[in-house]
């Protein structure tokens, strides 16, 4: 199943999630800043995804890390 769904389906989603909140705040007579706020707590984590997701280089394996801190103590 997930491997069906686009990305583009997902942001889709998530955008019109947000929109629907964001909307229904309003309507309920929330203040214009509460509604801001929401909708940044709700963009937040795409955000924080783009920018982790968009390194370009691999995420070094556990082998790797392990390497490097036994050669930095092998110098020490």
């Amino acid at each position: 199943m997930s491997n069906t769904v686009s990305r583009m389906w997902l942001l889709g989603g998530w955008l019109a999630t947000v929109a629907v909140i964001v909307a229904w705040s309003i309507a309920a007579g929330a203040s214009l800043s509460t509604s801001a706020l929401v909708l940044v707590i709700c963009v937040a984590p795409v955000v924080v995804m783009a920018v982790v997701g968009s390194g370009g280089s691999p995420s070094p394996t556990v082998a790797e890390v392990l390497h490097a801190v036994n050669a930095e103590e092998d110098r020490g």
